[in-house]
C-alpha cells in the first residue's frame, strides 16, 4: 500500500520542558541515550514473550526469529540505528508513549527542578529519561514500528526534531518490532565508531539478557564479517555472585533504577527449598523525587524464569520499603500469573517475607559495620522506614533497632541516637524511655515540657517527623522499657525523684489549691483541668494531654482546632507570675491572666489559638494596666511569664510564707 500523508501533532507541554532540559542539562552524560534506547528494546522483547502466553497466535508472527537487538551506524549519513524484534507499537501506543509522558508525578518532577544543571541532571536520571534521551545527541529522530500480530500495512513512522511537534504516517513494515534512526547533531561524529558504541554498550548494557549485535570489524580482506554479540547476554541475577564485580552490579542498578549514581548497598541471594527464587535488591543512595507520591514508581520487577512479568504494586515489597529497587525472579510462579493470583499465593507470601528480612538484615549490617553509610541512608529514607513499625508487626523488633532519633543529648540536629544507645545511657533508677512529639525539631528543643528532665539530666528523644505520631503508639516499648511522653499525664520520675522533691510537690499542690480552682473556673469549657506542674522550671505554664487522652501532638494533627479533646493547663508554682497571682486571688484581672496564660501555653506548644483577637485584646489591656502601676509593683508582677521578680519582693519567700 502507499504511505499516507504524514499528520502533524504537538507534544504534550511537559514533554517540551523535559526535552529542553534533556538537551541542555544532560550533555555531560550523553552516553546514556544508547543505554535508554537499548533498555526500551529489551523491555519490548520481555513484553512480547509475556504476551505470547496469553495470545498464542503471536507465535505465527515470525516464529523462527530469535529475539535480538541490533545497533549500527552509517558514517556517511551520520546516523545511528537501534532496532529490535520485540512487541512493537500500534499508532495509538506511539501517540500515548512517545507524544506524552505517561508517568505519575510529572508535574511534581518538574517543580522539583532547581535550575542547577548538575543537580537537575541527577534528578532527570531518577525520573527515567527513556526515549527522549535520543535528542541529547540527535537533531532528528525517526522511529518505525509495527505491533506484533498486526498486518504489515499497519506500520507507523514517527519523526521529530524535538522542537515541539512530531509527524505520524502509516507505512508498510514487514517485520514486527521497532527501528530508531538518529540523525546526529553537529559535533557528535565521535559516536560514529564501532569501538565507541561497543564501549558504551559494554559499560551500560552488558547485563541485558537479550543479545545485542553489531557489525563485526572488517576482516583482513576488507570484506564485512557479519554481526557479533557485544554483551554478556545473560541476566545478571542468574549469574553466581563470585563471577560478578561491583561495577557489574552498579551497571545493572543504573539500568533497573534509571539512576546515574551508584547504589548505597545491595543484596543478591538465591533461595532454594520449597520455593526457588532469586533476589537482587538495591538500596539507592538518594531518595527518588516521587518517594512521597501516592502513585510513585514501583521499585521491584517480578520475573518468572527470566521473563519479566510485572512491576510490583505492593505484593512483593511493603510500602515502607518502596525505595528498594531490583529484581525478584521466581522458578515456581506460572508465567501467566495475574495481580489477583499474586495476592493469594503462598509462594508470593514466602518471597515477600524473605525479601523483607534480607533487606532489613542488610540495613542492620550497614548500621553495625558502616555507620556513615547508614547515616546517609537514614537521612534519605528514615521517615519511610518508620512506617513499618506501624504496619509490619512481624518485623517490629528488627525495625525498632534500626530507628534513629535526635535527642536532648545530641550535639547536632542529626538523627544519631538509636533506642539501644538510649537504653545504654539511661540513668540509674530510670525505667522509661522518654520522648517528646513536636511539629518541628526546633519546636521540640525549646519546649517547656523538657525543663524538669533537663534539670535532672534525663535524656529525651525529640520526634519531629509527622510519621512519629503513628510510630510511638505502635512501638510502645523497647527492650522491656515502656515509652513515655513528657507531654502527657503527670510525670513519674520513679527512683529518680527523692523524698524531698515529692514532699515539695505535695506542698505546692496544697499552697496553690485556691489559685488552681480559680483558674479552672475561668477556663471552664476550654481547659479540661488545671493543676500544679512538676515538669516546669522556668516557664509559667504549659499544656499537656490528659492521661487517657490521645498523645497531644497526634490529636493536634488530627483535629482542626489544633488541641486535644482533654487539654490540661499546668502552672509552675516557682514562677514569679504564678506566685503573684496566688497572692492576689481577689485581683479583678485574674480572669484575663488565666486566659493569657492558657493561650500563651497554646502558642508555646505550636497549636492555634481559637480567638487570636481576644487574646491580643486581653494582653494589651494587661500591659496598659501594668504600665499605670508604680514601678516596684510592676517589677514584681511580670508580664505573661517574661517579667522578673524584684529582689526584695515578698514573692521571693517560699509559697507557704508569702504575704497576701
Amino acid at each position: 500500500m502507499n504511505a499516507e500523508t504524514p499528520e502533524s501533532f504537538s507534544f504534550q507541554a511537559e514533554v517540551v520542558q523535559v526535552l529542553d532540559l534533556m538537551i541542555h542539562s544532560m550533555y555531560s552524560n550523553k552516553e546514556i541515550f544508547l543505554r535508554e534506547l537499548i533498555s526500551n528494546s529489551s523491555d519490548a522483547m520481555d513484553r512480547l514473550r509475556l504476551e505470547r502466553f496469553s495470545r498464542p497466535e503471536l507465535e505465527a508472527d515470525d516464529p523462527d526469529s530469535a529475539l535480538q537487538i541490533h545497533v549500527g551506524y552509517d558514517a556517511g549519513a551520520r546516523t545511528i540505528t537501534i532496532s529490535d524484534n520485540g512487541i512493537g507499537m500500534s499508532r495509538e501506543e506511539v501517540i500515548a508513549n512517545i507524544g506524552t509522558i505517561a508517568k505519575s508525578g510529572t508535574r511534581e518532577f518538574l517543580h522539583a527542578l532547581t535550575g542547577d544543571q548538575r543537580k537537575d541532571a541527577t534528578l532527570i536520571g531518577q525520573f527515567g529519561v527513556g526515549f527522549y534521551s535520543a535528542f541529547i545527541v540527535a537533531e532528528r529522530v525517526i522511529l518505525t514500528t509495527r505491533r506484533a500480530g498486526a498486518p504489515a500495512g499497519e506500520g507507523v513512522r514517527w519523526e521529530s526534531d524535538g522542537q515541539g511537534a512530531y509527524t505520524l504516517e502509516e507505512v508498510e513494515h514487514p517485520a514486527r518490532g521497532t527501528t530508531i534512526v538518529l540523525r546526529l547533531r553537529e559535533g557528535e561524529d565521535e559516536l560514529l565508531s564501532g569501538y565507541r558504541l561497543r564501549s558504551i554498550i559494554q559499560r551500560y548494557s552488558d547485563h541485558i539478557s537479550q543479545p545485542i549485535l553489531m557489525p563485526a570489524e572488517a576482516a583482513g580482506d576488507g570484506q564485512p564479517a557479519g554481526e557479533e554479540v557485544v554483551n554478556q547476554a545473560s541476566a545478571v541475577w542468574t549469574r553466581p555472585k563470585s563471577e560478578l564485580s561491583d561495577a557489574e552490579y552498579h551497571a545493572f542498578y543504573r539500568h533497573v533504577a534509571s539512576d546515574f549514581a551508584e547504589p548505597l548497598a545491595y543484596v543478591h541471594s538465591k533461595i532454594e527449598g520449597t520455593y526457588e527464587y532469586t533476589l537482587l535488591l538495591f538500596i539507592p543512595a538518594k531518595a527518588p523525587y516521587d518517594l512521597w507520591l501516592p502513585e510513585g514508581r514501583p521499585g521491584v520487577r517480578l520475573h518468572v524464569r527470566r521473563v519479566f512479568i510485572m512491576a510490583d504494586t505492593g505484593q512483593l515489597m511493603p510500602g515502607y520499603l518502596r525505595f528498594i529497587r531490583g529484581v525478584i525472579d521466581s522458578e515456581d510462579l506460572p508465567l501467566n500469573v495475574s495481580r489477583e493470583l499474586l495476592q493469594g499465593s503462598r509462594a508470593v507470601d514466602h518471597i515477600r517475607s524473605t525479601a523483607v528480612k534480607r533487606v532489613l538484615r542488610l540495613l542492620r549490617d550497614l548500621a553495625d559495620s558502616e555507620p556513615d553509610k547508614y547515616a546517609t541512608f537514614w537521612g534519605e529514607f528514615g521517615a519511610v522506614l518508620k512506617e513499618g513499625v506501624a504496619t509490619d508487626f512481624s518485623n517490629r523488633d528488627e525495625l525498632a533497632r534500626l530507628l534513629r532519633f535526635t535527642s536532648t543529648a545530641s550535639g547536632t540536629s542529626e538523627a544519631d541516637v538509636s533506642l539501644a544507645s538510649y537504653v545504654a545511657r539511661m540513668k540509674e533508677g530510670q525505667d522509661k524511655i522518654y520522648y517528646l512529639l513536636a511539629p518541628t525539631l526546633a519546636g521540640a528543643r525549646t519546649s517547656p515540657h523538657l525543663e524538669a528532665f533537663r534539670e535532672k539530666g534525663i535524656e529525651v528523644l525529640l520526634l519531629g517527623d509527622p510519621v512519629d505520631n503513628w510510630l510511638v503508639p505502635s512501638l510502645r516499648e523497647f527492650d522491656g522499657r515502656p515509652l513515655q511522653s513528657v507531654a502527657q499525664g503527670i510525670p513519674d520520675f520513679g527512683d529518680l525523684e527523692d523524698d524531698a522533691a515529692q514532699q515539695a510537690r505535695t506542698q505546692a499542690s496544697a499552697d496553690f489549691e485556691a489559685l488552681v480552682a480559680a483558674l479552672k473556673d475561668s477556663l471552664a469549657g476550654q481547659a479540661w483541668d488545671v493543676r500544679v506542674s512538676s515538669r516546669l522550671t522556668t516557664s509559667p505554664a504549659c499544656i499537656v494531654a490528659n492521661e487517657p487522652d490521645l498523645e497531644l501532638n497526634l490529636a493536634r494533627r488530627l483535629r482542626d482546632s489544633g488541641m486535644p479533646s482533654q487539654p490540661v493547663l499546668e502552672v509552675n508554682p516557682q514562677h514569679p507570675l504564678i506566685r503573684r497571682l496566688n497572692r492576689s486571688l481577689d485581683d479583678p484581672r485574674l480572669d484575663d491572666w488565666a486566659h493569657v496564660l492558657y493561650n500563651q501555653a497554646i502558642l508555646t506548644l505550636g497549636a492555634r489559638i481559637d480567638d487570636p483577637a481576644a487574646f491580643v485584646s486581653r494582653l494589651n489591656e494587661l500591659l496598659v494596666s501594668l504600665a499605670a502601676e508604680p514601678a516596684g509593683e510592676v517589677a514584681g508582677a511580670g508580664v505573661a511569664g517574661v517579667g522578673v521578680e524584684a529582689p526584695d519582693s515578698p514573692a521571693s519567700a517560699p509559697p507557704g510564707e508569702a504575704g497576701g
